[in-house]
């Protein structure tokens, strides 16, 4: 009898491993497919954000241009705020882990040149029609608009963050003039470079942009300090 009982445990047990495996694959493919979908989401809200603006962007066309139901989209994101919210958390992710379209990892004054003229580069592949994508949302802020505020606030901080760290290094090796403030030189880069995209999307021209560009170098190569000449360093002979 208790032979028996083994017999169909075993066999019980024979059919049901497979049958587990297949209802965790099963919720796997669902769990995979249930991400890219609300990646598509988060990608289509952007572009159109960055595209149109946030306002001028309704719940329908990001709807329609992922092809998603309604019932998808709320599923994923409550509201239209909260889908503003993931965007903007993306942003800050990719900035953070360099997946972003402008590098912010600014280790040498090359470096830094290159930082403000791959925003003139990015602006060039949407025809000068388009700013920074999230100082797009932030320029739409209002005073009801306090976590959208936040998020565009992080975002800016840990730019600003970014490009203190050089001007932080700089100074330390005796490269930068002891009167640099290095977070209000963070600030002046930021600001420079959203103020010339805007001037550079309205105008729908490159020119002032880098013309900014240039005159923000020119600023902040005036904190440098002058290399002393080798005949200063070397030692006079004792007599």
């Amino acid at each position: 009898m208790l032979g028996g009982n083994i017999v169909r445990s075993t066999a019980y047990l024979g059919r049901a491993v497979p049958m587990i495996k297949a209802r965790k694959e099963l919720m796997s493919s669902r769990s995979t497919r249930g991400a890219e979908t609300r990646l598509r989401i988060i990608q289509a809200a952007a572009d159109l954000f960055h595209q149109k603006g946030v306002r001028a962007t309704s719940p329908d066309e990001i709807i329609e241009a992922t092809r998603t139901g309604k019932g998808q989209f709320y599923h994923y994101f409550k509201s239209k705020e909260g889908l503003i919210h993931e965007v903007l958390q993306t942003y800050l992710q990719e900035i953070k882990n360099g997946a972003s379209p402008v590098n912010y990892q600014i280790n040498s004054w090359r470096d830094m040149e290159e930082w403000f003229r791959a925003h003139v580069a990015f602006q060039r592949r949407f025809d000068m029609t388009r700013g920074c994508p999230f100082g797009t949302v932030g320029n739409e802020v209002t005073p009801n608009d306090e976590l959208i505020r936040q998020d565009v606030s992080l975002i800016f901080e840990v730019v600003k963050l970014k490009l203190a760290a050089f001007f932080v290094k700089e100074k330390a090796k005796g490269k930068l003039a002891k009167r640099a403030d290095e977070e209000r030189l963070a600030d002046f880069c930021i600001a420079t470079i959203q103020g010339g995209m805007l001037m550079g999307k309205i105008k729908r021209s490159s020119e002032t942009v880098e013309a900014s560009i240039e005159e923000a170098l020119a600023h902040l190569k005036g904190y440098l300090t002058k290399p002393k000449s080798r005949a200063n360093k070397l030692k006079r002979p004792v007599a």
